[in-house]
């Protein structure tokens, strides 16, 4: 059974930045694809970043793209979500996730979800 934790959310001014972590416990985090979904209320959850399992290869959704960065410490079964530049339509419940079929975009393809960790930007 995999359990993924995540931290670091919390309430910012726009302009802001928050690092998210998540901590994953097994042996085996080193050989998967991580992602980072977000869902604010009233939406749908959707693709925030994601990471193949080197950390050498990382995709992003279009609004976050050049504010937000994905990483990962295989050595600490982590990994991170930077956000910098912060916005109030940032503002959701941000989940990490393992893929089971590469860094993908579609939700569906993970199989383990983190409880989630509210961020809120305010304006």
């Amino acid at each position: 059974q995999v359990q993924l934790v995540e931290s670091g959310g919390g309430l910012v001014q726009a302009g802001g930045s928050l690092r998210l972590s998540c901590a994953a416990s097994g042996r085996t985090f080193s050989t998967y694809d991580m992602g980072w979904f977000r869902q604010a209320p009233g939406k749908e959850r959707e693709f925030v970043a994601s990471t193949d399992w080197s950390g050498d290869n990382t995709y992003y959704e279009d609004s976050v793209k050049g504010r937000f960065t994905i990483s990962r410490d295989n050595a600490k079964n982590t990994v991170y979500l930077q956000m910098n530049s912060l916005k109030p339509e940032d503002t959701a419940v941000y989940y990490c996730a393992r893929s089971q079929f590469g860094p993908a975009r579609i939700a569906s393809v993970y199989d383990y979800w983190g409880q989630g960790t509210q961020v809120t930007v305010s304006s």
